[in-house]
């Protein structure tokens, strides 16, 4: 609601979110063009924002994300640290596969990449982990909305048979096949995935990426029951 808003919050909040896995370092410009705000604005914000340690100003006068942010995001990978458990998934799943394998996790209306391993590949589909994606495009991204309640015949599709397999959805040249992580007590932890170029995904092989990601999701949920949400 309008009045529970702070203005100068969401404008920093807007700053910080201008860089991206592809845009590590912006001129005052390219801030200016990529929010909307003026430049006098924006060094306002940059002032607070360098202080608290949220951004920093480089010699050439460009400014990069500061060490503040690490540190919170360890917090956060700390609270919801399934690595230990995710990563050998994710490793057995590309050497299975020869294809890149992610673990999502939902965030409102986005899903997250928390955890990575990437074909060896020299063409492959590559993420960094941490990169935002739409919830609504990609087969993790389906996943999470069909396990979270969203209505609709594909999600229902997807809570029948326990997979969705995208093929050119969020990139033409993109397939992916996803499956959920549910624990004993039905809580919904991610979406395990396997990506690559969708010539290389024809039928015969999603349908081992469904046994391999269902083996995965099942091992790895008997593994996370005993970790509290």
């Amino acid at each position: 609601m309008a009045h529970d808003r702070v203005e100068a919050v969401e404008r920093a909040l807007t700053v910080l979110a201008a860089f991206d896995p592809e845009v590590r370092a912006l001129s005052l410009a390219e801030l200016a063009a990529a929010t909307g705000f003026y430049k006098s604005t924006i060094l306002r914000l940059a002032r607070s924002l360098e202080r608290f340690g949220f951004l920093i100003r480089a010699p050439d006068g460009s400014f990069r994300l500061g060490p503040e942010l690490w540190r919170l995001g360890s917090l956060y990978r700390r609270d919801h640290d399934l690595g230990e458990y995710v990563r050998p998934a994710l490793r057995r799943l590309r050497d299975q596969s020869a294809e890149s394998a992610s673990f999502y996790i939902r965030d409102g209306d986005r899903r997250v990449c928390l955890y990575r391993i990437d074909s060896t590949r020299e063409i492959r589909h590559h993420l960094d982990e941490g990169t935002q994606l739409p919830l609504d495009r990609g087969a993790a991204g389906h996943v999470l909305l069909a396990l979270g309640g969203e209505p609709g015949d594909r999600y229902d599709r997807i809570r029948r048979r326990g997979y969705d397999i995208s093929l050119g959805e969020r990139d033409p040249d993109v397939a992916a096949v996803a499956v959920a992580v549910v624990t004993a007590d039905r809580t919904l932890r991610g979406a395990l995935a396997l990506s690559g170029l969708r010539s290389h995904f024809d039928k015969a092989f999603r349908k081992k990426c469904v046994g391999w990601l269902i083996a995965a999701a099942t091992d790895l949920s008997a593994s996370l029951s005993h970790l509290s949400p």
